[in-house]
């Protein structure tokens, strides 16, 4: 399981109101057959991540065992037990981006930002993933950064997009 630099802890006070309404979720969906994917879509969706208390309401409340819960979340890459940064980065590593620098550019951002793939920096700022393919391989290097992507990205454009989202 990937961590998060610093010590984070979810917050059930502040999402006391997200936990009732997913609460609510797992009640009307619970005898559905195979409720487990589309709960754990929902918890992601809720907290945007998969937070531990919230994986043990999920086992308590379905009856499923905690293991085989992180066994299905830990498959699928869409499921993250970190919460994400404000600014959440993704760096492509298919063939077109890497044979055209994507690595150095993830080496320069885990540099500057004293993180690693998978983590989040200490004032939640900031977080790093590797993905494969977005299909835009004719503008690689192609970094996403909150959904908006930026092609032919170089390591000289790493300073610049640092500062826009301090």
């Amino acid at each position: 399981m990937k961590t998060i630099k610093g010590d984070f802890k979810f917050d059930k006070e502040a999402n006391k109101e997200k936990i009732e309404q997913f609460k609510n979720f797992i009640h009307e969906n619970k005898d559905r057959k195979g409720p487990l994917m589309p709960v754990l879509q929902e918890a992601q969706n809720v907290f945007g991540y998969l937070p531990e208390e919230i994986m043990t309401m999920i086992s308590n409340k379905l009856n499923i065992p905690l293991a085989e819960i992180y066994g299905v979340a830990t498959f699928y890459s869409q499921f993250t037990f970190v919460p994400k940064g404000k600014c959440d980065i993704h760096i492509c590593l298919g063939t077109a981006c890497y044979v055209k620098g994507s690595k150095e550019i993830l080496d320069d951002l885990e540099n500057k930002l004293g993180i690693k793939p998978g983590e989040t920096t200490k004032d939640g700022k900031f977080s790093i993933s590797e993905t494969r393919c977005l299909g835009n391989c004719g503008n690689a290097p192609i970094v996403n950064i909150n959904n908006e992507e930026y092609g032919h990205f170089s390591k000289k454009d790493v300073e610049e997009i640092l500062k826009k989202y301090e």
